[in-house]
């Protein structure tokens, strides 16, 4: 059996193969991200996952994608973790940039972007991935992203500079004072989640003026700082996956014309076009296995 997991910081997305490539099972658990969680958190928090104790001891292969997990030292901490779980697998951790492009991929060449609690981009030409710039974080980068979007919200209502429906509705939803709101995002590992966290409410208001702005200067941004730096390349196709992308692609495809490219894929989660990748790409079925899934695909 084979697990894929896809993780952002928020949460994890889990699919678990059988030996015909069939889905086994699909489920949600905690967001694994090694910036912030060490391995002993992934083994305490998997080891009570439920949908794990039938499957977990015959799963042979685990392959995990999860934000920042872009270093030997880093990946580390997950691959420990995981190990401890599924005792009989061999592990396999990478970035969720990777995820994102494989699931974007449709045979040819692209830019492959994630919006949403953070962002990142990269170019994909159907082996090998490219980055030209990092992803500097919430407190620096992470531009579009959920953290990024409720850090401005946040500002904005603390300054006062809301429009009077919206500042009132943020009042009512939320009484939140600056003392708490400090203390969740100073004193609180997850900060850029408990940021992110205002998507809701901001998605809520997505007819009014100022939220167009809003997400219309957010995304211009991400373009130019994260599109715009592969503008050599032979591809002007840019896809996109995360919730935000998916929420306001409206917004978004308009913001790509503006700059001159075309947009790909939108999709709100990698995860299953991640194991279409996985099962057309990547040999984890034999060649008998991989007939059993046509067969089976072509029945339904």
């Amino acid at each position: 059996m084979i697990a894929i997991a896809e993780s952002g910081s928020t949460k994890c997305e889990w699919v678990i193969l059988n030996e015909e490539g069939l889905v086994e099972s699909n489920f949600k658990t905690q967001g694994f991200n090694p910036d912030f969680h060490s391995t002993e958190f992934v083994a305490s928090t998997l080891g009570q996952c439920v949908d794990l104790f039938a499957s977990k001891d015959k799963i042979t292969s685990v392959y995990f994608y999860g934000a920042s997990c872009s270093s030997p030292k880093l990946n580390k901490r997950i691959i420990d973790g995981l190990q401890q779980i599924f005792r009989n697998a061999e592990i396999v951790v990478d970035h969720d940039l990777l995820a994102a492009a494989y699931s974007l991929y449709e045979g040819v060449p692209l830019i492959s972007c994630i919006i949403g609690t953070g962002s990142n981009s990269c170019y994909f030409d159907g082996k090998n991935l490219s980055e030209e710039v990092p992803a500097l974080g919430f407190i620096v980068g992470d531009e579009a992203g959920g953290g990024y979007f409720g850090k401005q919200l946040l500002a904005d209502y603390f300054y006062k500079r809301l429009p009077e429906n919206i500042q009132q509705d943020f009042k009512a939803t939320y009484q939140l004072t600056w003392g708490e709101a400090r203390e969740k995002i100073y004193g609180n590992i997850h900060a850029n989640v408990y940021l992110a966290s205002f998507m809701p409410f901001i998605a809520k208001h997505r007819q009014e003026k100022y939220i167009i702005d809003l997400m219309r200067q957010g995304f211009a941004k991400f373009i130019e700082v994260h599109v715009g730096c592969f503008s050599n390349k032979e591809t002007k196709q840019v896809g996109f996956v995360g919730s935000i992308a998916f929420i306001f692609k409206d917004i978004l495809i308009e913001e790509l014309r503006k700059q001159g490219f075309e947009a790909g894929r939108i999709i709100k989660s990698p995860i299953n076009e991640l194991v279409n990748y996985h099962r057309n790409y990547m040999n984890i079925l034999s060649e008998a296995n991989k007939e059993a899934v046509l067969d089976k695909n072509n029945l339904a």
